[in-house]
């Protein structure tokens, strides 16, 4: 866990659990994701250290990740069964508890942008499908079209997991699994955020909507106790509406945010098979960003400006300021 003082500010990101395994890892792609991991981290920092909003923060750093194709989440989602992409996404603004999420879309170019736009236009909090395609066209959300989504590596992805299903075999690369975006932030003024999107599982069934659109599972803020973003199984997080149970630790039995989120993604979603793991940031910028599997694509960024990454079981890497 990292710390702030009182007057700093504080952002997380994840670029997803279930990493790449180290054998299959290469120093060129490793740094690629470094680096996309940095860039994430200097919009949220760019926003923060102007005196930005949480929210603003958590908005700027995961269109960043949803613009790279090395992600899971917007240009880099993953294909579902029917070879369709869907793609899912949430914000929540710990100051009052506001949140918008989409679930089911292909085309906004930052499924991030169209939460927001839920969450500032809208009376419901998830709209799902056309009916979400529609809203984000009436509120002028940018679209791409569908080339612009395609990456040789996705589709390619969902051949291979297709061709293990026809043989029985089981899928041992948790890469494929699961694989999310999301950012949490406190602010210099003492409010939280966080947002989280993804492409949902390689190979999903068509329909299929996991945590990150799902407020209290995979998506949670309240300024009262904490901001989390997940990334794993997400069946499992909603079930333990993991985002939430972290926050009542909090509130409830006093727990603080490390022990909290530690105990709920080691001791309540492994056990029940939620690989995966969360970002998280409390009222006083602690951080939080504990997993249960092989690897979690994770930063950290505070007042100092250094943007520190890390991808395996190994500390944060600094970079220094970008």
């Amino acid at each position: 866990m990292t710390t702030a003082s009182d007057s700093d500010f504080a952002l997380a990101i994840h670029g997803g659990a279930g990493t790449i395994l180290r054998s299959r890892m290469t120093p060129e792609r490793e740094a690629a994701y470094h680096a996309g991991l940095r860039r994430a981290l200097d919009a949220g920092r760019a926003v923060l250290a102007d005196g930005g909003a949480a929210l603003d923060a958590v908005t700027a750093a995961v269109m960043v990740l949803e613009d790279e194709p090395l992600f899971n989440a917007g240009r880099g989602a993953v294909y579902t069964s029917a070879g369709k992409q869907e793609m899912d996404a949430a914000v929540m603004n710990g100051r009052d508890r506001a949140a918008g999420a989409v679930a089911g879309i292909c085309g906004p170019r930052n499924p991030i942008l169209a939460a927001r736009a839920v969450m500032e236009h809208s009376g419901p909090v998830l709209l799902i499908g056309e009916s979400a395609m529609a809203f984000c066209r009436e509120h002028g959300i940018a679209f791409e079209e569908p080339s612009y989504f395609h990456t040789e590596q996705r589709w390619q992805a969902l051949q291979d997991t297709l061709a293990m299903r026809r043989s029985g075999a089981e899928d041992q690369d948790e890469s494929r699994k699961h694989g999310t975006v999301g950012a949490v932030a406190r602010d210099r003024n003492g409010h939280l955020a966080a947002a989280t999107s993804t492409g949902g599982m390689t190979a999903k069934m068509p329909g299929r909507v996991g945590d990150s659109p799902v407020i209290g599972a995979g998506t949670w803020a309240d300024d009262e106790t904490c901001a989390v973003s997940g990334t794993g199984h997400g069946e499992i997080f909603i079930r333990y509406a993991a985002g939430h149970e972290i926050a009542s630790r909090m509130r409830y039995a006093g727990q603080s945010l490390e022990e909290a989120s530690r105990a709920v993604v080691m001791d309540m979603l492994a056990p029940a098979g939620g690989s995966g793991g969360i970002i998280a940031v409390d009222r006083a910028g602690n951080v939080s960003l504990p997993f249960n599997c092989s690897g979690m694509y994770r930063g950290v960024v505070r007042g100092d400006g250094a943007l520190r990454t890390a991808i395996y079981d190994e500390p944060l890497v600094e970079y220094g300021q970008s």
